[in-house]
């Protein structure tokens, strides 16, 4: 068998094979394999994806060892993009790079200024001499936190006076009362995408998301002040997605309380670690409060993003 690099478009029977990979992936960033295969079918799946145009496979020697996909549903001029590639394959990681930038053009096209956003780990399989060649820069940094859970974070946690909380389990006004409350607390920060409800849930993968375990907190004469929705469907954590809180009702130690109610929930659940992610410059103060509650660093994560001209 030869050493032929081959390229093809993934499918949706090819799951499984870039599940695989993308845990061999992990164990080499990471220390341990932490991609679920439902994670990869919601991206193969995705309504804004054609696998056909937006995804490829590479094979030596008839071994997958690299896989990419584009998608473009954060708004006009910004393409996100997966790559991910084994150790020893660089002719495999450059060609995967330069479908995806051709890709991306294609998606952005009449969009000034236009951008590909990746986001890798800060010591990735693939050689960022590759990238910083081609133009790409890092423009944020992220940090995957977790804390070990234990029996004692089962109590759950006093509230701040007056501050109710309900799920979003039975009640599709509760849905898009947490899909506005995100959109209003969330607009200010690095990446944020503004969606439509619809594609919120999309984005989101709503077909695999509990929404008992999605809370609005409420305080008297105020109204809905804050969000926190989380999920359980990851096998090693159960995972905060976001914690929100209305502007004027920062500092009242509401987004602490969401933190640790997140923390009895899974703990209750057996859960014995949660894990969440933060941009290290959020200006709301989110890394320390984490920090203050016990989360530790996991793995860091880098933005590298590259302009995308029309001539390449």
């Amino acid at each position: 068998m030869t050493d032929t690099l081959t390229v093809r478009p993934a499918g949706p029977g090819d799951a499984s094979d870039i599940c695989a990979l993308l845990n061999a992936v992990d164990v080499i960033e990471i220390g341990r394999p932490e991609t679920d295969l439902g994670t990869v079918e919601a991206d193969l799946n995705h309504p804004d994806v054609d696998l056909a145009t937006d995804s490829w496979l590479a094979f030596q020697g008839g071994r997958l060892v690299a896989y990419a996909l584009v998608w473009a549903d954060s708004g006009p001029g910004r393409v996100d993009g997966d790559h991910y590639v084994l150790p020893g394959h660089p002719e495999a990681a450059l060609r995967l790079l330069e479908l995806m930038e051709a890709r991306a053009r294609e998606l952005a096209a009449g969009d000034a200024p236009a951008q590909l956003r990746l986001q890798l780990n800060v010591k990735p399989t693939l050689d960022l001499s590759l990238l910083t060649g081609r133009g790409y820069r890092t423009v944020r940094h992220y940090q995957v936190m977790t804390r070990r859970l234990g029996p004692a974070d089962t109590a759950p946690p006093a509230p701040p006076a007056g501050l109710v909380l309900r799920d979003c389990a039975a009640d599709e006004a509760d849905r898009r009362r947490a899909h506005a409350l995100v959109e209003e607390t969330f607009a200010a920060h690095f990446g944020h995408a503004d969606r439509p409800y619809e594609a919120w849930l999309d984005h989101l993968d709503a077909r695999r998301l509990d929404w008992s375990l999605v809370w609005i907190a409420s305080l008297p004469g105020q109204g809905d002040v804050a969000v926190l929705l989380t999920r359980d469907d990851r096998t090693p954590m159960g995972w905060i997605s976001h914690i929100g809180v209305r502007k004027d009702q920062r500092g009242r130690g509401i987004g602490g309380f969401l933190l640790r109610h997140g923390f009895a929930a899974y703990a209750a659940r057996g859960r014995d670690t949660v894990g969440l992610g933060v941009d290290t410059r959020n200006e709301t103060g989110a890394l320390a409060l984490y920090e203050a509650h016990g989360m530790a660093l996991h793995y860091a994560v880098d933005t590298w993003e590259l302009p995308l001209h029309s001539q390449g």
